[in-house]
């Protein structure tokens, strides 16, 4: 029993000692990323400087549009009161400058030849398609849509979406958006592959941001992250039983990968469950395979066939 205890604190000091060497190398890596508030210079600007503000960000003005519904958007009240809210909580994004260039500290260690963007921030029309946009040199975050669930103006969203508008998904919605970038889009539209898909996605989350919870990584709520902890064995089941992984149903992205207010097994479990949880098990099966494959570098799991990870998984849910 004595000679156990010792092994257990061995793996666990080589476990923390591991994880300091990598957060001490992501530590000494540069990164310095320039912001540019768009939303102030925008609806701070009096019309007649609109030519210098256009010549400041030339990508926030479509070719073809006249500059009276610039001018307009200015003056305008409901642009004008969300400019107020936005700027009532984010007029200084000194700290979340700080977060993201941290988090751009470890995408630069797991992936080194990424170009760093300047950071841009902006209000939009509110589409939570696009609450981050990475695109190389350029890293936008609309900031209407990071107000806090309960604001008044977002009255109109479903529950289950407004529930991430939250300022602590502004970091998790930029890896979503990194992860886009990176990971080749998957060529088969079996479940598996898509569960498997978006577990390569929370994985990079889990790498890329170790000090956030798995509740803030996939945008649930503790309970919901419980729930899916307690009826793992159960979910499997029925996807095993209604031979699902390899079934390519094009039902089944809406019932068990998209955006939902719950998941669709068609049982009375349904109201409980959380959407996404074909998301979550395909997480738990990707963090199976790098722990039962730990030679596999971040690198090769991006370009790894989902089947191939599925076998080499060993996956088996908690009971």
């Amino acid at each position: 029993m004595k000679k156990y205890l010792i092994f257990i604190l061995i793996v666990i000091f080589y476990s923390c000692d591991k994880k300091t060497k990598v957060e001490k190398a992501v530590e000494e890596i540069p990164v310095s990323m320039k912001l540019h508030r768009f939303e102030q210079a925008f609806f701070e600007a009096n019309p007649n400087d609109l030519t210098s503000v256009k010549a400041q960000y030339p990508d926030f003005f479509p070719p073809g549009i006249p500059d009276t519904v610039w001018t307009n958007k200015i003056k305008n009240t409901q642009w004008r009161e969300l400019y107020t809210e936005v700027e009532k909580k984010y007029k200084n994004f000194s700290s979340q400058q700080q977060e993201i260039e941290d988090l751009f500290k470890h995408i630069k260690y797991y992936f080194p030849t990424v170009i760093t963007p300047q950071i841009y921030t902006a209000i939009g029309d509110m589409n939570d398609q696009y609450k981050t946009i990475y695109a190389k040199d350029k890293l936008i975050i609309a900031l209407e849509l990071y107000l806090g669930n309960e604001h008044k103006f977002y009255s109109d969203f479903p529950v289950y979406l407004r529930q991430n508008f939250e300022q602590n998904q502004i970091l998790p919605d930029v890896v979503s958006s990194f992860a886009s970038g990176v990971l080749p889009a998957p060529t088969d539209k079996d479940l598996l592959s898509l569960m498997i898909y978006s577990g390569k996605e929370l994985y990079l989350k889990d790498i890329l941001l170790p000090n956030y919870s798995d509740a803030n990584r996939i945008g649930y709520k503790e309970e919901q992250i419980k729930w899916c902890n307690e009826n793992e064995a159960y979910m499997w089941e029925y996807f095993i039983n209604d031979k699902l992984l390899f079934n390519s149903d094009a039902k089944l992205p809406n019932r068990f990968i998209n955006q939902a207010p719950f998941s669709k097994f068609y049982l009375e479990i349904d109201n409980e469950s959380p959407g996404r949880v074909g998301q979550w098990i395909g997480w738990q099966i990707v963090r199976a395979f790098m722990e039962n494959n730990p030679q596999v570098t971040v690198q090769e799991l991006i370009k790894m066939d989902a089947k191939q990870i599925f076998e080499k998984s060993k996956y088996k849910p908690k009971k």
